[in-house]
Protein backbone atom coordinates (compact mmCIF):
# COMPACT_ATOMS: atom_id res chain seq x y z
CA UNK A 1 0.00 0.00 0.00
CA UNK A 2 1.16 3.41 -1.06
CA UNK A 3 1.97 5.66 1.73
CA UNK A 4 -0.40 8.62 2.37
CA UNK A 5 -1.42 10.94 5.66
CA UNK A 6 -4.24 9.60 7.17
CA UNK A 7 -5.99 11.82 9.75
CA UNK A 8 -7.18 9.86 13.14
CA UNK A 9 -10.29 11.35 15.73
CA UNK A 10 -10.44 9.39 18.54
CA UNK A 11 -7.63 7.59 19.96
CA UNK A 12 -9.38 6.04 22.64
CA UNK A 13 -9.15 2.32 23.60
CA UNK A 14 -9.78 1.72 20.26
CA UNK A 15 -8.40 4.26 17.96
CA UNK A 16 -5.12 3.84 19.79
CA UNK A 17 -4.93 0.56 18.75
CA UNK A 18 -6.19 1.52 15.01
CA UNK A 19 -3.93 4.02 14.95
CA UNK A 20 -1.07 1.51 15.63
CA UNK A 21 -1.84 -0.54 13.26
CA UNK A 22 -1.52 2.34 10.13
CA UNK A 23 1.71 3.67 11.67
CA UNK A 24 2.81 0.00 11.63
CA UNK A 25 1.86 -0.76 7.99
CA UNK A 26 4.18 2.63 7.13
CA UNK A 27 1.75 5.42 6.94
CA UNK A 28 1.87 9.16 8.18
CA UNK A 29 -0.92 9.87 10.45
CA UNK A 30 -2.46 12.81 11.68
CA UNK A 31 -4.03 12.90 15.30
CA UNK A 32 -6.69 14.13 17.16
CA UNK A 33 -8.52 13.65 20.31
CA UNK A 34 -9.48 15.70 23.39
CA UNK A 35 -7.37 13.71 25.80
CA UNK A 36 -3.87 15.22 25.72
CA UNK A 37 -2.48 12.08 26.74
CA UNK A 38 -4.01 9.76 24.42
CA UNK A 39 -2.45 12.13 21.50
CA UNK A 40 1.36 12.17 23.61
CA UNK A 41 0.87 8.28 23.77
CA UNK A 42 0.36 8.37 19.37
CA UNK A 43 3.06 11.02 19.42
CA UNK A 44 5.14 8.22 21.15
CA UNK A 45 4.62 5.58 18.09
CA UNK A 46 5.49 8.28 15.44
CA UNK A 47 2.07 10.02 14.81
CA UNK A 48 1.60 13.55 14.80
CA UNK A 49 -0.65 15.38 16.73
CA UNK A 50 -3.63 17.86 16.19
CA UNK A 51 -5.41 20.78 18.02
CA UNK A 52 -8.44 20.10 16.58
CA UNK A 53 -10.38 17.99 13.72
CA UNK A 54 -10.31 20.74 11.24
CA UNK A 55 -6.55 20.62 11.53
CA UNK A 56 -6.56 17.31 11.07
CA UNK A 57 -9.13 18.10 8.13
CA UNK A 58 -6.61 20.82 6.47
CA UNK A 59 -3.64 17.69 6.74
CA UNK A 60 -5.77 14.96 5.22
CA UNK A 61 -8.05 14.01 2.61
CA UNK A 62 -8.84 10.25 4.06
CA UNK A 63 -9.77 10.77 7.66
CA UNK A 64 -10.75 7.83 10.23
CA UNK A 65 -13.29 8.22 13.35
CA UNK A 66 -13.59 6.02 16.55
CA UNK A 67 -15.85 8.20 18.81
CA UNK A 68 -18.22 7.18 21.44
CA UNK A 69 -21.44 8.31 20.61
CA UNK A 70 -23.84 10.19 17.48
CA UNK A 71 -23.38 13.22 19.76
CA UNK A 72 -19.75 13.43 20.02
CA UNK A 73 -19.16 12.36 15.96
CA UNK A 74 -21.95 15.22 15.06
CA UNK A 75 -19.65 17.70 16.90
CA UNK A 76 -16.60 16.34 15.33
CA UNK A 77 -17.78 16.68 11.79
CA UNK A 78 -20.14 19.45 11.99
CA UNK A 79 -19.06 21.63 15.15
CA UNK A 80 -16.80 24.59 15.84
CA UNK A 81 -13.71 23.08 14.38
CA UNK A 82 -14.81 20.08 13.26
CA UNK A 83 -13.99 17.99 10.27
CA UNK A 84 -15.91 20.09 7.68
CA UNK A 85 -14.14 23.55 8.35
CA UNK A 86 -10.51 21.62 7.18
CA UNK A 87 -9.76 22.33 3.58
CA UNK A 88 -7.96 19.09 2.11
CA UNK A 89 -10.67 16.41 3.40
CA UNK A 90 -12.55 14.39 0.55
CA UNK A 91 -13.24 11.47 2.54
CA UNK A 92 -14.86 10.38 6.11
CA UNK A 93 -14.80 7.07 7.25
CA UNK A 94 -16.52 6.89 10.51
CA UNK A 95 -15.79 3.33 12.98
CA UNK A 96 -18.33 4.88 15.36
CA UNK A 97 -21.55 3.58 16.30
CA UNK A 98 -23.93 5.85 16.09
CA UNK A 99 -27.23 4.26 14.49
CA UNK A 100 -28.61 4.79 11.09
CA UNK A 101 -30.60 7.92 11.69
CA UNK A 102 -27.78 9.95 12.85
CA UNK A 103 -24.91 8.35 9.71
CA UNK A 104 -27.58 10.29 7.50
CA UNK A 105 -27.59 13.40 9.10
CA UNK A 106 -23.91 13.54 9.46
CA UNK A 107 -23.42 12.29 5.69
CA UNK A 108 -25.52 15.25 4.36
CA UNK A 109 -23.74 17.88 6.20
CA UNK A 110 -20.62 16.16 4.88
CA UNK A 111 -22.31 16.27 1.06
CA UNK A 112 -23.01 19.84 1.42
CA UNK A 113 -19.39 20.27 1.63
CA UNK A 114 -18.36 17.40 -1.28
CA UNK A 115 -17.58 15.21 1.30
CA UNK A 116 -17.98 11.69 1.18
CA UNK A 117 -19.01 9.79 4.32
CA UNK A 118 -17.87 6.27 4.66
CA UNK A 119 -20.46 4.43 7.44
CA UNK A 120 -17.59 1.67 8.75
CA UNK A 121 -18.58 0.65 12.28
CA UNK A 122 -15.83 -2.34 13.43
CA UNK A 123 -16.75 -5.63 15.42
CA UNK A 124 -14.49 -7.79 17.17
CA UNK A 125 -13.52 -5.79 20.22
CA UNK A 126 -9.81 -4.58 21.40
CA UNK A 127 -8.39 -8.04 20.56
CA UNK A 128 -9.11 -7.52 17.06
CA UNK A 129 -8.37 -4.11 16.81
CA UNK A 130 -4.54 -5.27 17.74
CA UNK A 131 -4.64 -7.28 15.79
CA UNK A 132 -6.14 -6.05 12.47
CA UNK A 133 -8.80 -8.92 12.62
CA UNK A 134 -11.80 -6.43 12.72
CA UNK A 135 -15.24 -7.27 10.92
CA UNK A 136 -15.79 -4.19 9.12
CA UNK A 137 -19.16 -3.76 8.23
CA UNK A 138 -19.40 -0.65 5.64
CA UNK A 139 -22.21 1.24 3.49
CA UNK A 140 -20.64 3.82 0.83
CA UNK A 141 -21.17 4.36 -3.12
CA UNK A 142 -19.24 0.72 -4.53
CA UNK A 143 -16.75 3.46 -6.48
CA UNK A 144 -15.95 5.08 -2.74
CA UNK A 145 -15.38 1.28 -1.44
CA UNK A 146 -12.76 0.38 -4.14
CA UNK A 147 -11.50 3.38 -3.32
CA UNK A 148 -10.80 2.62 0.49
CA UNK A 149 -11.33 -1.19 0.90
CA UNK A 150 -6.92 -2.00 0.44
CA UNK A 151 -6.70 0.61 3.67
CA UNK A 152 -9.69 -0.99 5.14
CA UNK A 153 -7.97 -4.28 5.38
CA UNK A 154 -5.44 -2.64 7.49
CA UNK A 155 -7.96 -3.09 10.12
CA UNK A 156 -9.52 -6.67 9.72
CA UNK A 157 -12.22 -8.07 7.49
CA UNK A 158 -14.40 -5.21 5.13
CA UNK A 159 -17.69 -6.21 4.50
CA UNK A 160 -19.52 -3.82 1.50
CA UNK A 161 -23.60 -4.17 3.20
CA UNK A 162 -24.85 -1.18 0.75
CA UNK A 163 -24.49 2.19 -1.02
CA UNK A 164 -26.52 4.24 1.98
CA UNK A 165 -25.15 5.50 4.81
CA UNK A 166 -26.70 3.51 7.91
CA UNK A 167 -26.90 0.55 6.14
CA UNK A 168 -23.28 -0.57 7.64
CA UNK A 169 -24.95 0.75 11.19
CA UNK A 170 -27.94 -1.62 11.18
CA UNK A 171 -25.92 -3.64 10.96
CA UNK A 172 -23.47 -2.71 13.63
CA UNK A 173 -26.28 -2.61 16.00
CA UNK A 174 -28.00 -5.89 15.11
CA UNK A 175 -24.54 -7.36 16.01
CA UNK A 176 -23.91 -5.73 19.60
CA UNK A 177 -27.59 -6.84 20.06
CA UNK A 178 -26.82 -10.54 19.90
CA UNK A 179 -23.45 -9.79 21.67
CA UNK A 180 -25.05 -8.05 24.95
CA UNK A 181 -27.94 -10.71 24.71
CA UNK A 182 -25.64 -13.56 24.57
CA UNK A 183 -23.77 -12.16 27.93
CA UNK A 184 -26.93 -11.59 29.78
CA UNK A 185 -28.85 -14.75 29.29
CA UNK A 186 -25.95 -16.74 29.72
CA UNK A 187 -25.31 -14.84 32.79
CA UNK A 188 -28.66 -16.15 34.58
CA UNK A 189 -28.19 -19.78 32.94
CA UNK A 190 -24.41 -19.73 34.93
CA UNK A 191 -25.45 -17.94 37.95
CA UNK A 192 -28.37 -20.95 37.86
CA UNK A 193 -26.18 -23.62 38.00
CA UNK A 194 -23.80 -22.03 40.37
CA UNK A 195 -26.23 -21.99 43.15
CA UNK A 196 -27.48 -25.21 42.45
CA UNK A 197 -23.96 -26.28 42.96
CA UNK A 198 -22.76 -27.05 39.36
CA UNK A 199 -18.39 -26.49 38.72
CA UNK A 200 -18.87 -23.23 36.30
CA UNK A 201 -15.53 -24.38 34.37
CA UNK A 202 -17.21 -27.59 33.76
CA UNK A 203 -20.91 -25.97 32.90
CA UNK A 204 -19.07 -23.63 29.82
CA UNK A 205 -17.20 -26.92 29.22
CA UNK A 206 -20.45 -28.48 28.19
CA UNK A 207 -22.10 -26.05 27.16
CA UNK A 208 -19.44 -25.78 24.73
CA UNK A 209 -19.52 -28.90 23.52
CA UNK A 210 -23.37 -28.31 22.85
CA UNK A 211 -26.07 -26.47 21.22
CA UNK A 212 -26.03 -23.59 23.87
CA UNK A 213 -22.70 -22.00 23.36
CA UNK A 214 -22.40 -18.67 21.97
CA UNK A 215 -19.75 -15.39 22.10
CA UNK A 216 -20.19 -15.20 25.97
CA UNK A 217 -19.71 -18.77 27.01
CA UNK A 218 -16.48 -19.44 24.25
CA UNK A 219 -15.10 -16.15 25.18
CA UNK A 220 -16.02 -13.58 27.65
CA UNK A 221 -16.98 -15.97 30.93
CA UNK A 222 -13.83 -17.69 30.38
CA UNK A 223 -11.65 -14.47 29.78
CA UNK A 224 -13.25 -12.12 31.96
CA UNK A 225 -15.81 -13.80 34.04
CA UNK A 226 -14.35 -16.60 35.42
CA UNK A 227 -11.14 -14.86 36.68
CA UNK A 228 -13.57 -12.32 38.61
CA UNK A 229 -11.15 -9.41 36.53
CA UNK A 230 -14.71 -8.14 34.60
CA UNK A 231 -11.56 -6.67 31.99
CA UNK A 232 -13.05 -7.65 28.43
CA UNK A 233 -12.77 -4.48 27.15
CA UNK A 234 -16.18 -3.03 26.19
CA UNK A 235 -17.77 -0.45 28.61
CA UNK A 236 -20.92 -1.12 30.17
CA UNK A 237 -22.50 2.84 29.20
CA UNK A 238 -21.29 2.22 25.71
CA UNK A 239 -23.36 -1.47 25.06
CA UNK A 240 -26.25 0.84 26.76
CA UNK A 241 -26.00 3.15 24.40
CA UNK A 242 -25.71 0.27 21.59
CA UNK A 243 -28.64 -1.67 22.48
CA UNK A 244 -30.51 1.81 22.97
CA UNK A 245 -29.87 2.59 19.32
CA UNK A 246 -30.91 -0.92 18.16
CA UNK A 247 -34.26 -0.90 20.09
CA UNK A 248 -35.09 2.88 19.03
CA UNK A 249 -34.22 1.71 15.37
CA UNK A 250 -36.51 -1.28 15.14
CA UNK A 251 -39.28 0.55 16.70
CA UNK A 252 -38.82 3.31 14.48
CA UNK A 253 -39.22 0.37 11.66
CA UNK A 254 -42.09 -1.04 13.04
CA UNK A 255 -40.44 -4.55 14.04
CA UNK A 256 -41.11 -5.45 17.71
CA UNK A 257 -38.49 -6.36 20.33
CA UNK A 258 -39.21 -8.19 23.09
CA UNK A 259 -36.19 -9.89 24.07
CA UNK A 260 -33.99 -6.91 22.84
CA UNK A 261 -36.03 -4.68 25.83
CA UNK A 262 -35.12 -7.08 28.14
CA UNK A 263 -31.90 -6.86 26.90
CA UNK A 264 -31.37 -3.11 27.23
CA UNK A 265 -33.08 -3.07 30.55
CA UNK A 266 -30.83 -5.43 32.29
CA UNK A 267 -27.51 -3.13 30.84
CA UNK A 268 -29.75 -0.30 32.47
CA UNK A 269 -29.63 -2.10 35.61
CA UNK A 270 -25.94 -2.53 35.40
CA UNK A 271 -24.97 0.60 34.68
CA UNK A 272 -26.29 2.06 37.54
CA UNK A 273 -25.10 -0.78 39.88
CA UNK A 274 -21.65 -0.55 38.49
CA UNK A 275 -21.52 2.58 36.33
CA UNK A 276 -21.21 3.16 32.66
CA UNK A 277 -17.03 2.89 32.73
CA UNK A 278 -17.78 -0.61 34.19
CA UNK A 279 -17.13 -3.63 31.33
CA UNK A 280 -20.59 -5.08 29.98
CA UNK A 281 -18.97 -8.22 31.10
CA UNK A 282 -20.73 -7.16 34.37
CA UNK A 283 -24.30 -7.70 33.93
CA UNK A 284 -22.95 -11.19 35.13
CA UNK A 285 -22.44 -9.10 38.72
CA UNK A 286 -25.57 -7.84 38.79
CA UNK A 287 -27.44 -11.29 38.55
CA UNK A 288 -24.96 -12.58 41.10
CA UNK A 289 -25.68 -9.86 43.80
CA UNK A 290 -29.18 -10.73 43.32
CA UNK A 291 -28.79 -14.66 43.74
CA UNK A 292 -25.94 -14.53 46.14
CA UNK A 293 -23.28 -16.43 44.49
CA UNK A 294 -20.21 -15.74 41.92
CA UNK A 295 -19.33 -17.73 38.90
CA UNK A 296 -15.52 -18.15 39.84
CA UNK A 297 -13.35 -21.06 38.73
Amino acid sequence: MQQETYGFIGVGRMGSLMTSRLLSSGQRVLVHDLSAEAVSAMEKLGAQGAGSAAQVADAAETIFLSLPNPEIVHQAVLGSNGVTEGGKVRRVVDFSTIGPRMAGIVASGLAERKITYVDAPVSGGLKGAREGTLAVMVSCPRSVYSDVESVLATFGKPFHLGERAGQAQTMKLANNLLAAAAIAVSSEAMVMGVKAGLDPKVMLQVLNAGTGRNSATQDKFPRSILPGTFDFGFATGLSYKDVRLCIDEAESLGVPMVVGAAVRQMLAVTNAMFGAESDFTSVCRVIETWAGVEVRA
